[in-house]
């Protein structure tokens, strides 16, 4: 059994009665669900529709997700998700090399890593090579003044550990963000590069091995393993190439607000809810939400 999963952004909520019959009907679907009204409903179906790429892209036109997930274990028991433009709305590194003063030339190199067109290692030490020389007192005040929480990403995690699941942050970027951010969001742990630094300045080094798209699937592996499951009981979500291999290697892998390369590869795409949609992939009603 699959269960087909409708949803819209919270801020618009425009899901409709009409547009989850019309489909349940085409596919023969059972009763439908509604778990969020206006946001998230969902029924379930024998198999995956022959024509449910045709469908996706059609909802994608009308501002609608859609996604379709094995009904069996759909609740998992550990989240890894990546930090920079998903968990925060931000690319750290990015803002930190504004500061320095190259914020269009770093930007430019993280936006062709993140497509995967360039390798994510060399491309994350010739940018912080960049930083060399700035204070690092300047990483608190970009952390209060420049990076704010993605919508939702509090409740995903407050939900999720409410049912005994295990939340790690796993990043590309560095400790001195993740540390603060897991806090504020209240994850188990956190994982990321680390930046070094002498007399209160970055040297524009990283500290190696630099944690990339193997290590994020390393951490997978290491993580469900320490909580006694498999990969198959988690669920990850990302938006860049670095998280490909996290994505394919779990239970329920979620490339959230991507980029496109990122998203023909992924196996569950959300182009435009928030990470509450993580909750309602895995079938939670809003009223079990936790608001953190």
């Amino acid at each position: 059994m699959f269960t087909v999963c409708m949803l819209a952004a919270p801020d618009r909520a425009d899901l409709t009665d009409d547009a989850v019959t019309a489909l349940k009907s085409r596919w023969d679907g059972g009763h439908a669900l509604w778990l969020s009204h206006g946001v998230a409903a969902e029924f379930p179906v024998d198999a995956v529709p022959a024509d449910f790429d045709r469908f996706w892209a059609d909802w994608q036109e009308d501002g609608l997700d859609l996604a379709i997930v094995p009904t069996a274990g759909r609740r998992k028991s550990v989240l890894l998700a990546d930090m920079d433009s998903t968990m925060i709305e931000q690319e750290c590194l990015d803002e930190l090399a504004d500061v320095a003063g190259f914020g269009e030339p770093v930007a430019a190199i993280t936006a062709r890593a993140m497509n995967g067109e360039l390798d994510f290692d060399a491309a994350l030490v010739a940018r912080v090579a960049l930083l060399e020389g700035l204070p690092d007192a300047v990483i608190p005040e970009v952390l209060a003044s420049r990076i704010t929480m993605a919508r939702g990403g509090r409740t995903l995690v407050a939900t999720m550990r409410a049912q005994g699941a295990w939340t790690a942050l796993v990043s590309g970027g560095f400790t001195d963000f993740t540390g603060p951010v897991a806090d504020m969001l209240g994850f188990d742990e956190q994982r990321a590069n680390v930046l070094l630094a002498e007399n209160g300045k970055l040297t524009g080094r990283v500290a190696l091995p630099i944690l990339g798209r193997a290590a994020k699937v390393e951490a997978l592996d290491d993580i469900t393993a320490a909580r006694g499951v498999t990969p198959a009981d988690a669920i990850t979500v990302g938006d860049g190439a670095n998280d490909l291999g996290m994505l394919a290697a779990a239970g329920m892998g979620v490339a959230l607000h991507a980029k496109p390369v990122v998203a023909a590869q992924a196996p569950l795409r959300i182009n435009f809810g928030d990470l509450t949609s993580l909750l309602f992939l895995q079938g939670y009603g809003e009223d079990e939400f936790v608001r953190a």
